[in-house]
Formats: structure tokens, C-alpha cells, sequence
């Protein structure tokens, strides 16, 4: 497993790779050391996308002006 070094250009690149990273371990083909580098990789990964996720939640906050409101997945949240 090639895992990547630096850091992660976006939100949906390191969700990606995180998933890219369980599969690998999930195989069981990775020799301890591997094992160790990728876990480390997919802490990495996912407290990155933890951060971008809490930062979506603040901003959706802010443009609500505090209150998030709730919605349906089809736009009719008038009907009853």
C-alpha cells in the first residue's frame, strides 16, 4: 500500500483515500508494518474529514443565523 504523504487537497479527495485505506486493511494482504502505516494514514484522513465536516456545520449555522431549519428531500416541507 503507497500511502499518501502531505497534505489533503479537499474534503472529498481524503474521504477517497480514507476509503481506499479500509479496504486495504480489510483485505488482510498488509504485512504489520503496512498495517501500522495505513492505520495511521486513516486517523490522519479521518480526523481531516471531521474537521472539514464541523467547519460545513458551522458555516451552515452561520448562514442560518443560528437556527438550522428542517427540510424534506423533495422541497414540500409546507405539505402536511
Amino acid at each position: 500500500m503507497a500511502a499518501k504523504s502531505g497534505k489533503t487537497q479537499n474534503f472529498e479527495t481524503a474521504l477517497a483515500e480514507l476509503e481506499q485505506v479500509v479496504a486495504d486493511m480489510e483485505s488482510g494482504k498488509l504485512a504489520l508494518e503496512d498495517s501500522l502505516a495505513a492505520y495511521k494514514r486513516g486517523a490522519e484522513l479521518l480526523s481531516f474529514c471531521r474537521s472539514r465536516l464541523d467547519d460545513a456545520q458551522q458555516q451552515v449555522r452561520v448562514l442560518e443565523d443560528g437556527t438550522l431549519k428542517d427540510f424534506t428531500a423533495s422541497g414540500d416541507a409546507n405539505k402536511d
